[in-house]
């Protein structure tokens, strides 16, 4: 092997490369943000540095803005905004309800019916819906049979992402990969290419999440996983001469026995009093309370006041119209990227205003309590937190059907328009177009976009909010890190490293070594980044190996979409982690199993597949 020799280019985008993977991991900074800070150190370097050999120039600054128009990214994203099509329309209604009747029946047969759902719905289509469809069905199935969604939820997080890496467009990663890899030179892969290994693999895997997985993980109580109602806001109006009028408030709250929660006073419109213990309470005032309903209802005997709605100020709770639950419902609101509450405020929001319900408690994904301090109102949101919020059945039936947000209520159906055969037509248009290799799978997805915005199955705001700005721009800058470490000779230089220090390994060892050290980097930074990244160095090490490259583009493509152990690694893996109560360590006792269990499979067929 030829020695190589890296240069001061490619050393700098190297560490560029380092940084950006660190960044990608920082949770306080938006994914956006950091993409877009290494695209312009990329730029801006390779222009006031030019990169040139021989006297030409190798490489020009303009190259990294290819990436915007990269036929994988115009794949990824038209696939997107169909798969938002079959969701607003509730076209995957007939799974749903098979689905939901298994489990009313027989609880272990309709997790395996689940589990397998999932994986082959995510062979199609982006797992971020698929999800959002079983977990409304899991938490209701587990409300109603009295067993603990915490068992079921993960494996089925898990399982739709098995089932991703069998087809090209399973997810973006897939159509990334094979992107870059045709774009150096190596044939098409077919949609279904190399769906035996996942077939064979993901087939044991699987069966671990059906049969051991359950058994792994302990009982967790999901934040609000209860749906009757039970605690309201509400406020206290004092009376004149009622027992508050003139008390100060630790006469009052010693009155309640000392377990009266005031959160605010309100004397007018626009002045609030400080809970200090000596103030004084004035007919008129407006305590905000939260308690049970029938507690609420002793103290506004107990203090002489007017209990109100604090929904609906114009009508205090009497004797002829008591305060009760009918026509009211709590529901689990999970923020996702892309929502209209993803890192806002629930004021910035205007949530009340414009969805008619009641935020009562947040539970946040990433701490270690649900506990949150300062106005809830205030609070900025990231994905996977949870609102816990009140409001008529009506008003969550409306948040569910407009596709916006994700609702956890488990009481209302699914939305179903008489536009969901037209949708699910199309979509099975878009994938027996690529499958037969009549067209491109950007090309089918493109005009399958058109045909459901002509048809009435999705609208132009649906279609622009289903688009993901940060991954949009982790691809973009990927694969401009990609680019620059090609043409840098920098992941050649990475290959010869690598196989340096396998050196006296056969290559089947090789793939397996560098199949797990795609798989350790997924889940910690972007898979997408992962993928971008690795695919070069894999096709490099192929060359400097002199063996087909295939094993080793699909070693990056499998590893880079193994993510498994920990709740970051992937989008769906935050919403099942709030959903299901779960902490950290749960995830590291059933990803770390199947990751194994996932590695060691494609470090056996991959050889024998592809004659290593």
């Amino acid at each position: 092997m030829q020695p190589i020799t890296p240069d001061a280019h490619g050393l700098a985008v190297l560490v560029l490369t380092a940084v950006a993977l660190f960044l990608f991991t920082r949770d306080n900074i938006p994914l956006e943000s950091s993409s877009l800070a290494i695209l312009i150190l990329l730029v801006a370097g390779f222009q006031l540095v030019p990169y040139e050999k021989a006297g030409e120039l190798v490489l020009r600054p303009t190259d990294f803005f290819l990436g915007f128009g990269n036929e994988a990214l115009v794949a990824i994203c038209a696939l997107m905004m169909v798969g938002k099509a079959l969701e607003t329309t509730g076209a995957l209604q007939p799974l749903a309800n098979v689905v939901s009747r298994a489990w009313s029946k027989n609880p272990a047969l309709a997790l395996v019916t689940t589990l397998v759902a999932g994986a082959i719905l995510s062979a199609f289509m982006n797992n971020t819906p698929i999800v959002v469809l079983l977990m409304p069905i899991l938490v209701g199935a587990s409300l109603r049979a009295k067993f603990p969604v915490s068992g079921v939820m993960l494996p089925m997080g898990l399982a739709t992402i098995v089932g991703g890496m069998s087809t090209t467009i399973g997810t973006s990663t897939n159509l990334l990969v094979v992107g870059i890899s045709r774009d150096m030179g190596m044939h098409e892969f077919s949609l279904f290419e190399w769906v035996l290994p996942v077939a064979i693999v993901g087939g044991v895997g699987l069966l671990f999440l059906w049969l051991v997985a359950p058994w792994l993980l302990p009982d967790r109580t999901p934040p609000m996983a209860d749906t009757t109602p039970r605690i309201f806001t509400a406020q206290l109006h004092v009376k004149e001469d009622g027992f508050a009028d003139g008390k100060t408030l630790s006469e009052v709250l010693a009155k309640a026995g000392g377990n009266l929660r005031i959160d605010k006073i309100q004397r007018t419109e626009s002045l609030f009093l400080a809970k200090l213990p000596s103030v004084k309470i004035q007919a008129g005032d407006r305590l905000f309370i939260k308690d049970s309903p029938e507690n609420l209802k002793h103290y506004e005997s107990l203090l002489g006041a007017t209990l109100f709605n604090i929904s609906d100020n114009e009508h205090p709770i009497d004797e002829e119209t008591p305060l009760k639950a009918e026509g009211q419902q709590l529901a689990e609101v999970v923020v996702t990227r892309g929502s209209p509450l993803h890192l806002r405020s629930l004021a910035a929001a205007r949530f009340s205003n414009s969805y008619g319900l009641l935020p009562l408690a947040l539970h946040r994904a990433r701490a270690q309590s649900s506990q949150v301090a300062g106005d809830l109102n205030l609070i900025r949101l990231r994905a996977g937190d949870v609102l816990l919020v009140q409001g008529t059945s009506e008003a969550i039936a409306n948040l569910k059907d407009s596709g916006s947000m994700l609702v956890l209520d488990g009481t209302t159906d699914l939305p179903q328009t008489h536009h969901a055969k037209r949708a699910l037509f199309i979509m099975g248009g878009v994938v027996l177009a690529a499958a037969l290799g009549i067209m491109p799978i950007a090309v089918s997805a493109l005009v399958g976009l058109g045909l459901m915005i002509a048809t009435g199955c999705l609208g132009w705001r649906d279609a622009t909010t289903a688009l993901s700005i940060p991954v949009i721009m982790i691809i973009v800058t990927s694969l401009a890190l990609g680019t620059a470490l090609l043409k840098t000779g920098m992941a050649a230089y990475l290959a010869l490293t690598f196989v340096n220090m396998a050196s006296g390994l056969p290559p089947p060892m090789i793939l397996s070594a560098f199949l797990l050290l795609m798989t350790i980097m997924t889940n910690v930074v972007s898979n997408n980044a992962a993928a971008a990244i690795g695919t070069p160095i894999a096709i490099s090490i192929a060359q400097q190996l002199d063996v087909s490259a295939e094993p080793f583009v699909l070693a990056v493509l499998f590893g880079a979409n193994m993510s498994f152990a920990t709740p970051y690694g992937y989008q769906t893996n935050l919403l099942v982690m709030s959903a299901g109560g779960y902490k950290f360590a749960d995830f590291l006792r059933v990803g770390i199993p199947l990751t194994l269990i996932m590695w060691l499979g494609f470090s056996l067929i991959l050889p024998v597949l592809y004659q290593l």
